[in-house]
């Protein structure tokens, strides 16, 4: 027993694939050094937010997993998490947390360095190809290009393109 051990009232949470689902969001939104309201505003509508008053936050069956995958991910490196993570998670969990994961890097315009490198060590610890993920990809980069309703000589808005999935 530790000198500072009756301190520790909090046994944390049991990893489980959608605890892991929430702390991969979080561990997203954090690599860039900085968590945008787009991100946030990502995670809560992906984990179940709330309006109340006005003001958008954690639904109360969701509050508790986001406080123990905040605490999580500030006292554990990535690749403790994901050793620990990967052995649980089903091929469409995996696959569902990288489509997230890239819809949350694409929020905010555009994932950072941070972000993409964070992005590989996921697709690696998985064993999922760029290959296999690209159309999935390419589907996310379609739903955040929003630059398509306000540039009317964006590419994708000439005549005759065509928007199609890698085979």
């Amino acid at each position: 027993m530790g000198l500072f051990d009756m301190f520790k009232t909090d046994k944390g949470e049991e990893m489980t694939p959608h605890f892991g689902f929430a702390c991969s969001l979080l561990y997203m939104m954090k690599s860039d050094g900085e968590m945008d309201h787009e991100e946030i505003g990502q995670l809560l509508a992906v984990l179940g937010g709330e309006e109340s008053n006005g003001v958008i936050g954690v639904g109360a069956n969701n509050r508790q997993l986001l406080e123990n995958a905040m605490k999580y991910t500030r006292n554990n490196s990535i690749e403790k998490f994901l050793s620990e993570v990967t052995p649980l998670l089903t091929d469409a969990q995996k696959m569902c947390i990288l489509v997230n994961l890239i819809d949350s890097s694409l929020a905010d315009g555009q994932p950072e360095r941070e972000e993409q490198e964070l992005f590989g060590k996921f697709l690696t610890a998985f064993n999922i190809s760029e290959d296999r993920f690209r159309p999935f990809f390419e589907v996310i980069v379609l739903k955040n290009d929003r630059g398509v309703f306000v540039n009317q000589n964006h590419p994708k808005n000439q005549p005759g393109y065509r928007v199609t999935l890698p085979v």
